[in-house]
């Protein structure tokens, strides 16, 4: 039977090497061993021992805690009145508009952000 905190690291694992691109044989070959094993990490199936976790770590350069982020939060709280889910950044899609929206250059992606706060009515923010 899986462990909630070996599924926890997995998907923090799975969710930190969306976000700097890399694919699960790149993490693996640069951690040592077969993409399999990446796979049975990020469901969980399998536990990383804490020598392979701190490989991964400063692989997908963060430090170990990032992997027990959120820990204390349930995983399946309801989405906001917004309709927003609890941990949005968990989503592959939002993952991937994050990572493209860094690719715009600064001055087109200020302007995207003011039309998506339009678009969405959300209050701006003052600073």
């Amino acid at each position: 039977m899986t462990h909630p905190v070996d599924i926890h690291v997995g998907k923090r694992i799975r969710h930190r090497r969306w976000m700097v691109g890399m694919t699960q044989q790149g993490l693996a070959e640069r951690v040592g061993i077969k993409f399999q094993q990446i796979q049975k990490y990020e469901t969980g199936m399998n536990r990383v021992s804490a020598s392979r976790l701190w490989d991964i770590a400063e692989t997908l350069d963060v430090p170990v805690s990032f992997f027990f982020e959120g820990l204390d939060r349930k995983e399946d709280e309801a989405p906001d009145a917004n309709g927003v889910p609890a941990d949005p950044m968990a989503e592959r899609e939002a993952l991937e508009l994050v990572r493209s929206y860094y690719a715009i250059p600064e001055n087109q992606r200020r302007r995207l952000f003011d039309l998506a706060r339009v678009l969405s009515d959300q209050p701006q923010a003052s600073g």
